[in-house]
């Protein structure tokens, strides 16, 4: 703190008679009332209208502009409508939506899962460690920009099998976005908690459980949170190159019979998936930074 911020004390001075200490004199500015805050329920019915305004725009224009081959607003929702009257039909090539969308949101997990596994890991030792950093980050950088749909033939001629193929598709996919994440958390502990740790001597599990995990936890989530956004988008291209059963399966279908109700009505599904798991992984994001900011 510097001299010039220092303040003399406020001296009292005591009113006539009674002895009392008086309150120091007023320097005539107010402090300005502070801002009401708006509650939980306004700010979420807020978010909620402006969010409906913005769908009615998307269905207008749709409405307005679509040309006449498309099916417009209301042909789709009849075939939304008409996919929840009964979405777990399944038959030898007919299969409903809650059945399409488990089968690739299946296949999305399993490949996902595989690179949270090796990625989180991966991304720990290369933000922890210059010799993993530099041993590693040359491999990521070159393999990163190569498209996900480039693989599915790589792996068909590995597994020889299409829906094996699809799901390490997805684990390519998903891998990079948690590393480098995961390695950019990893790089950022503060200086400060590191010099903890060493006063009080912790092992390598200490550091790990202690330090690393809960300042890395944020960076982690987020990381997965765009992988599983790109893994969702590429599922549905990948199924439409041999996959047997899926949603991106089915859109290909639609369009090639022709329904294009239907074909524009999966869409409408694989984005309101794409939205609910974005938004619990906004979520959880927003838990994990609150939790960091209070500790």
């Amino acid at each position: 703190m510097t001299p010039t911020a220092l303040k003399e004390p406020e001296t009292l001075t005591t009113t006539a008679g009674s002895g009392r200490a008086a309150p120091p004199a007023s320097s005539g500015a107010e402090t300005p009332p502070a801002p009401k805050k708006e509650s939980l329920g306004l700010t979420y019915a807020s978010a909620a209208g402006w969010g409906a305004v913005g769908f009615t725009v998307l269905v207008m224009v749709w409405g307005l502009f679509a040309p006449d081959r498309l099916p417009g607003p209301f042909d789709v929702g009849a075939r939304l409508l008409e996919d929840l009257s009964d979405p777990f039909y399944s038959a030898t090539n007919e299969h409903g939506i809650a059945v399409l969308l488990g089968a690739s949101l299946g296949r999305v997990l399993e490949g996902f899962a595989l690179a949270a596994v090796v990625g989180i890991p991966l991304g720990l030792a290369m933000g922890t460690s210059l010799r993993w950093w530099n041993a590693a980050n040359p491999v990521v950088q070159l393999l990163r920009p190569v498209s996900p749909l480039a693989w599915f033939p790589i792996f068909a001629v590995i597994f020889m099998n299409s829906e094996q193929a699809s799901i390490w598709v997805i684990f390519v996919t998903a891998l990079w976005p948690i590393a480098i994440n995961t390695a950019a958390g990893a790089a950022e502990i503060p200086e400060d908690q590191k010099k903890v740790a060493k006063v009080f001597k912790f092992g390598r599990a200490a550091y790990i459980r202690h330090v690393l995990l809960p300042n890395t936890l944020s960076a982690i989530v987020t990381g997965m949170r765009l992988a599983f956004g790109m893994a969702w988008l590429v599922i549905v291209a990948v199924e439409m190159l041999g996959t047997a059963t899926g949603i991106g399966n089915d859109t290909w279908n639609a369009y090639n019979g022709s329904r294009f109700d239907q074909m524009m009505a999966n869409i409408v599904w694989i984005g309101l998936i794409g939205l609910l798991v974005d938004f619990l992984f906004l979520k959880a994001v927003g838990f994990l930074t609150k939790k960091e900011n209070r500790a």
